[in-house]
């Protein structure tokens, strides 16, 4: 899989940007602030239908238009399939094979991306939102029924929050709407948090022995899920619910006391462990990069595993963060194999073929054109 065209109207700091790729390491070169970073979020964007760097699609419009507009056309193994995403501040608008999809959670997934930034490196180290996001965005990649599942969570959660708030004030007695809604809102928990623990198995089996690689077999990684209740991920989904149903009974009263649902995926967090120790608390820095990047190269594996094709990576100025050996490291993985851009603001000091060989762009003031 590789993105062969893009095309931008008004998108951030772009008027307009009409650009071909090779199936290859292309690289973005550029002082910072002149745009390399709004091509790869747009990369990301067409393929997610959200930004990684912010949660408010206003920001992607550019500043004096009143929409903005990604097309790419993907090459997959069967052939291309051209995608478009329409933000405007409305809402958004998505199409695939120029047909437009009524759910997001249908259009995510047919172009597939792993992002690598500097902020990831907080997967280990930043807050417990960080690493649900994480894994729901990567989930939501390989498999759309998830999308919908915590899409349904999510708005279930709020009509909980806003009625335990209605308790709270005292301006609702009746406690059988409360009885409903968690109801139903542990049916959809139990299966997200089932899904959670399938995905992070097999992202801790492809991840184990890049990371041995990494650290010449010195390390040991696991990954462990962290969930709000007391379940096991041997469990089945009956049971499961019944621990939800005993955490409920046990937190009700301060439920309705603080007015807000205390328990559930939205409240889960994963570890990362090295030799049996909490990378967050006990690593070091370059152990923490380790594991970060270790995630990073499995989750493009798990991918390709999953949908038969290689994701697209995006190294969004994440080489100069690496020492030497974990840069060799991650271009060998990638080299020949998955498309990848790169930004930076120089590739002085990066002695690799695989960036010898590599297309190159320029980009000046929300301008972008190939470097012969």
């Amino acid at each position: 899989m590789y993105i062969e065209q893009l095309s931008l109207r008004n998108y951030r700091n772009y008027q307009e940007l009409n650009i071909s790729f090779e199936n290859k390491v292309n690289v973005i070169l550029g002082e910072n602030a002149q745009g390399k970073t709004n091509v790869m979020e747009s990369i990301y964007v067409l393929a997610m239908a959200k930004s990684h760097r912010t949660s408010s699609d206003k920001e992607l419009i550019r500043w004096d238009a009143d929409y903005a507009k990604i097309e790419g056309r993907i090459q997959k193994q069967y052939g291309p399939l051209p995608m478009e995403l329409l933000i405007s501040k409305k809402g958004k608008k998505a199409k695939c094979n120029h047909i437009e999809q009524q759910k997001l959670s249908r259009y995510v997934g047919n172009f597939n991306v792993v992002m690598f930034a500097p902020e990831d490196l907080y997967l280990v180290k930043g807050s417990p939102q960080v690493r649900r996001r994480f894994i729901d965005m990567e989930i939501g990649q390989v498999s759309p029924i998830y999308l919908h599942d915590i899409s349904q969570y999510q708005k279930i959660l709020h009509q909980r929050n806003q009625y335990l708030k209605l308790l709270q004030m005292k301006k609702q007695t009746d406690q059988t709407v409360l009885e409903v809604l968690t109801e139903q809102f542990i049916q959809m928990a139990a299966k997200i948090v089932i899904k959670r623990f399938e995905f992070l198995r097999m992202l801790e089996n492809w991840a184990q022995p890049i990371h041995s690689g990494i650290s010449r077999g010195l390390e040991t990684l696991k990954i462990e899920y962290k969930p709000s209740v007391d379940v096991l991920e041997t469990q089945e989904m009956s049971k499961m619910v019944v621990s939800f149903e005993e955490k409920f009974n046990k937190v009700k009263s301060r439920e309705i006391e603080r007015g807000t649902t205390l328990f559930g995926p939205h409240r889960d967090d994963l570890q990362f462990f090295v030799n049996g120790h909490d990378v967050q608390i006990y690593g070091s820095q370059g152990q923490q990069r380790t594991t970060a990047l270790s995630v990073k190269l499995a989750e493009i594996e798990l991918i390709h595993s999953e949908m038969r094709e290689y994701p697209i990576l995006l190294l969004d100025d994440v080489l100069s963060e690496l020492d030497d050996y974990r840069q060799s490291h991650l271009l060998n993985t990638i080299q020949g194999k998955v498309q990848t851009f790169v930004t930076t603001t120089s590739v002085d000091g990066i002695d690799h073929q695989t960036l010898k060989e590599a297309s190159t762009f320029k980009v000046e003031s929300g301008k972008m054109e190939q470097v012969q």
